[in-house]
């Protein structure tokens, strides 16, 4: 570093720099010259896009000058810079309209974290040891490159593999480009709560393999069956949005809202009705609905149209799904099924939703089905109050090339972890991991860190060591989103074609570099067909180019100077249609028949008597922000549990089992067993027992190493057969109480409940 560049500050306080014994600086800080002109105490706030679950909503950065500090060409120092101070939602984006959950206000504590990576890192010592020495960039892409280079001259291609959290937009196009001109297999796209069974349903059902927006503001009667959708599922605050006016938007009118679950969920509490109906049984209690409904002529069955011809017996009124049958199956007594269908059918528009557990069994895709073919009964498919789907954001663009094929996820990883297991030859040599953490969120049946230990070399681009990323070989940090140029495509939440664009709303602090450019550096490195299918220099230059479609008139000629407009799109944060969509004709693909048919479930009921219900946490969603200290501290919405994992327990089985509130107790299936704190929750089925997701890390930062228990690491590796999809609500349990816990609530409030409704 020259002279010109910084001030060596010669005395320092003890609140920034440790002091030995003799009282000589131990360490010697360096006072960076400023990267930027900044105006003191004045804020600027800057678009960007929340990035911290997938919906995709839109964010305002405050950003103001104070000092940093802060990794330049390997030296630590201090600067004045301009810092991101606060995240609130972007008013102008489609999505959010303005508004941000506490996980998006959190993402901020994402750039700022005291155990982000800071600079490259070479693994010393055994594989997974945690043993790392810190490297300079120039080292590492050449490591890299030379790996991809050994696999080219070895005709090996295929031998690299690269593994990735579900991406939209253009860092998803940069690197299917690079892995199809390498000569490589599509990525592996990988997320614990994959939703590929619902996208793959209404493919099936509406020709749109995608996740739906419910217009709930226009909606007089929804029913839920297990879908989450104002807690974690989806797109929250878009739904929230939604459901606020459905419920006080409308002067003199307020739509009904029934949930069907067997554990009350932050969106169950906000239901007018909650019906507990059993595991696996929801698409049976669906088909019994549209029986009464079509059985009082209250709709014709061919209304359902497409929709109605997938599930078996359909056209004939469903004459096996009667309320007293489907009483049977269910648990809901026939007269709750029969006033619903007619309440359904009488307070139109309604809308029906499905997700989560109830596509998380054997049978979720015929679940998923049958609630298709109810929405279409009820006349609700691409109409206001109903279910619509959100137009691909590029003018022309097919929807199937904004959202990836529904089979791609778990199906994917279960061929990779095979294919690396069997040791054949055509074993994969390279890894690059993006994003995703499978080590920690598969079941151990999958033997995810054996087949890991069998790749030669791996490549994280993570900003923190987690499970999965200690296993590598090679760590080249990313930026964080904020100090990153962003882009995404929204899949729900709104009625209009989205594309999202964020530039950087500030310098980055540390020896980072973001993940697109490293990618595109090592592709002019190995040079010839990847270095020709991406030409650019920088992902700016990518994202630029991507966007210059929307400057095309008549005659492809642009409508508007360029540079003006790309200045205008990183203002406004992104482009989008001003007016709705409006979809007509929507057709799904020829299927056999289905049923929903008996779910299947591991484990005996005799040995395990308890259905496991592990759910997504509203803070942490699968575990992927459980290293963020304000979701550690933020009271869980229901429990007020912090801190911590519990395992919530219906009153009347804890008083059979002699447990109580706090009690540490330990929930076995036949692959493993953890210990976690009861919580006694009025608001469960008797024979089933839930546990938050997202705790339980081994190594995630300070914050979340050691803290709770991981659900995942019980369940069994069943699967949905037709999409591939982790089956994560198919494990049965036993329970045991081992004594004295300590369960974590915030000002204890919970007990009070309990007590008033075991003396009720």
């Amino acid at each position: 570093m020259e002279r010109r560049d910084f001030l060596k500050i010669s005395a320092v306080t003890g609140a920034t720099a440790a002091l030995d014994g003799c009282g000589k600086p131990d360490v010697q800080l360096i006072r960076f010259i400023p990267e930027e002109e900044l105006t003191p105490g004045v804020a600027v706030w800057k678009p960007s896009i929340c990035t911290m679950c997938p919906a995709g909503c839109g964010l305002m950065v405050r950003v103001m000058e104070g000092d940093a500090e802060v990794v330049r060409n390997g030296t630590l120092g201090l600067m004045k810079m301009g810092l991101a101070k606060k995240l609130e939602g972007n008013p102008h984006h489609p999505v959010n309209r303005g508004k941000l959950c506490p996980r998006g206000q959190a993402g901020i504590q994402v750039t700022y974290h005291p155990d982000r990576i800071k600079n490259p890192l070479k693994r010393a010592g055994p594989r997974g040891s945690g043993g790392f020495q810190e490297i300079g960039w120039e080292e590492a892409l050449e490591e890299l490159t030379a790996k991809l280079t050994q696999l080219r001259s070895s005709g090996q291609e295929s031998g690299l593999a690269f593994m990735t959290k579900p991406l939209r937009g253009q860092r998803r196009e940069l690197i299917e480009r690079l892995l199809r001109a390498f000569g490589a297999p599509p990525p592996v796209v990988f997320e614990p709560f994959d939703e590929a069974v619902l996208r793959h349903a209404n493919l099936l059902s509406f020709g749109r393999p995608q996740l739906p927006t419910f217009d709930l503001a226009r909606s007089n009667y929804v029913i839920s069956f297990g879908a989450d959708f104002l807690g974690a599922w989806n797109s929250p605050v878009a739904q929230n949005l939604a459901y606020g006016e459905m419920r006080q938007g409308r002067p003199g009118q307020r739509g009904k809202f029934v949930m069907v679950e067997p554990r009350m969920s932050q969106t169950g509490a906000n239901a007018d009705e909650w019906i507990p109906t059993r595991p696996g049984t929801e698409g049976v209690l669906a088909l019994g609905l549209a029986h009464v409904i079509i059985n009082e002529k209250l709709r014709p069955p061919d209304a359902a149209g497409h929709a109605g011809s997938l599930i078996d017996g359909w056209s004939k009124g469903l004459i096996e799904y009667t309320p007293a049958v489907v009483e049977k199956q269910t648990g809901v007594p026939a007269a709750t099924i029969t006033r619903i269908a007619r309440e359904l059918a009488e307070h139109e528009p309604a809308v029906a939703i499905v997700g989560g557990a109830p596509l998380a069994q054997t049978n979720g895709l015929a679940s998923a089905l049958a609630v298709n073919a109810l929405n279409a009964l009820l006349g609700s498919v691409a109409k206001a109050g109903g279910i619509i789907f959100s137009p691909p954001s590029t003018p022309g663009k097919d929807v199937t090339t904004v959202v990836r094929e529904p089979r791609a996820g778990f199906e994917s990883l279960h061929h990779t972890l095979a294919r690396q297991k069997s040791g054949e030859a055509s074993a994969f040599q390279v890894l690059l991991l993006y994003e995703c953490n499978p080590l920690f969120a598969t079941p151990p049946g999958w033997s995810v860190k054996e087949a890991l230990q069998r790749i030669p070399f791996i490549a994280s681009f993570g900003s923190f060591v987690d499970e999965t990323s200690a296993l590598a070989d090679l760590i080249l940090p990313d930026h964080s989103p904020l100090e990153s140029w962003l882009d995404d495509e929204a899949e729900s939440g709104t009625p209009h074609g989205v594309n999202s664009l964020a530039a950087p709303a500030m310098r980055p602090l540390h020896n980072t570099r973001p993940m697109p450019d490293v990618l595109l550096d090592v592709a002019s490195r190995l040079g010839g067909s990847v270095a020709a299918a991406l030409p650019f220099k920088t992902f700016e230059e990518m994202l630029r180019g991507a966007f210059e479609h929307f400057l095309k008139g008549k005659g492809g000629k642009p409508v508007m100077d360029p540079d003006t407009f790309w200045k205008e799109v990183q203002e406004q944060g992104g482009l989008w249609s001003d007016t709705e969509i409006s979809f007509h004709g929507l057709g799904g693909i020829d299927h056999a028949p289905v049923q929903p048919g008996e779910p299947g479930f591991d484990g005996a009921p005799e040995e395990f008597p308890f259905h496991f219900h592990p759910f997504p946490s509203a803070s942490f969603y699968d575990g992927s922000t459980a290293h963020l200290p304000w979701l550690q501290e933020m009271p869980d919405p229901l429990s007020t549990a912090m801190w911590s994992s519990w395992v919530e327990i219906n009153p009347k089985t804890a008083e059979r089992l002699g447990i109580q509130q706090g009690d540490q107790v330990e929930v076995a299936s036949q692959h493993g067993k953890l210990q976690a704190p009861a919580l006694i929750s009025p608001g469960i089925a008797p024979d089933v027992v839930a546990m938050p997701a997202g705790q339980g890390h081994e190594n995630f930062t300070r914050y979340a190493s050691g803290r709770g228990a991981n659900p995942i690491s019980i369940l069994a590796p069943m699967i949905v057969p037709e999409t591939g999809s982790l089956a994560w609500a198919a494990t049965r349990v036993r329970i045991t109480r081992l004594g004295e816990g300590k369960l974590v609530l915030f000002a204890g409030g919970l007990r009070e409940q309990i007590h008033e409704h075991k003396h009720r």
